[in-house]
């Protein structure tokens, strides 16, 4: 281990769906950010926080929401607090998804990127879906916007090229003492973090049209003198026929998304969860402050 530390920030931005929760959960080492095919499951910012001891560095990165022309309220919350998680980093990484290529997302990123005058590393990602001469043409079509210190190029889902990533971060923050435990991964509370498990499944199970009608609060948090531990959710919609969807015929789809999220929650607490689900309609919910805050999200953008 190196005698000087290093410690810093590393935003990580990109267009929906370009893989940056997965990037970050894999540089990290562990899931600290859900991961859905829906686009904009991340909503707040996220810190993943990951050690490389050889360089005596402490990277924390900051996965942010997918950025994207918003419409909604929620939306705006969202895109406000990706290009917030920017301004504050040390470091920026955009992720682009080598299979989608330029898109005008990405174009979009780029301007702001260079309007605001930071530099980047450029990640292209999922690269072991696409053809050589196409990811050559398509790095070199995004280096020439100007902005880019670093190409890479990985599959976060498959781990190609992420040592590699994590090791330019470890030895470019700059040097300062670590900001938290060496065995602290994140910075997301618990109560929080196993909603956020909880929500994936419901986005994973519900092929319909619900992400934003969602959300997931835990009410209860009952640690068992057996060393087991009883979380209690709810489930929040905005209409009677999601909650319908949610629950299914005789409550077999809740069940089923209980209890897949109860085996992520046990993975991650290394121990045994008992979890019990209620959905309730809460009509307003994504016009309520209280709910913003509760996500770290701006209400007023």
């Amino acid at each position: 281990m190196s005698e000087n530390t290093r410690c810093g920030f590393v935003a990580v931005v990109g267009a929906p769906n370009a893989g940056k929760s997965t990037l970050v959960n894999r540089l990290v080492g562990t899931k600290v950010s859900i991961v859905s095919p829906k686009v904009q499951t991340t909503r707040a910012r996220v810190l993943g926080i990951a050690l490389v001891e050889e360089e005596g560095a402490q990277v924390i990165f900051i996965d942010t929401p997918g950025i994207f022309q918003p419409k909604r309220r929620l939306e705006r919350a969202m895109v406000h607090a990706a290009w917030a998680g920017a301004a504050d980093a040390d470091l920026v990484a955009l992720v682009v998804d080598a299979e989608r290529g330029l898109t005008d997302e990405v174009r979009a990123i780029l301007d702001t990127l260079k309007n605001s005058g930071r530099r980047a590393v450029l990640v292209l990602n999922k690269v072991d879906l696409v053809r050589r001469d196409s990811l050559l043409g398509l790095a070199a079509e995004l280096d020439g916007a100007g902005l880019f210190d670093r190409v890479f190029m990985v599959s976060a889902e498959k781990g190609d090229g992420t040592a590699d990533l994590l090791r330019h971060f470890a030895l470019a923050v700059p040097e300062g003492p670590w900001h938290f435990p060496e065995d602290q991964v994140s910075d997301m509370p618990m109560r929080l973090l196993a909603a956020e498990i909880t929500r994936e499944q419901v986005f994973r199970q519900l092929h319909q049209e619900l992400p934003y009608s969602i959300n997931v609060e835990t009410e209860q948090w009952e640690e068992r003198d057996d060393g087991s531990v009883r979380i209690d959710q709810t489930i929040y919609v905005q209409r009677d026929s999601q909650k319908a969807i949610v629950l299914g015929k005789g409550g077999r789809q809740v069940k089923g998304i209980g209890a897949l999220a109860r085996t992520g929650l046990e993975e991650i607490l290394e121990r045994r969860v008992h979890l019990f689900l209620h959905v309730k309609v809460r009509e307003n919910w994504l016009e309520e402050r209280q709910h913003y805050r509760d996500m770290g999200l701006e209400f007023d953008v």
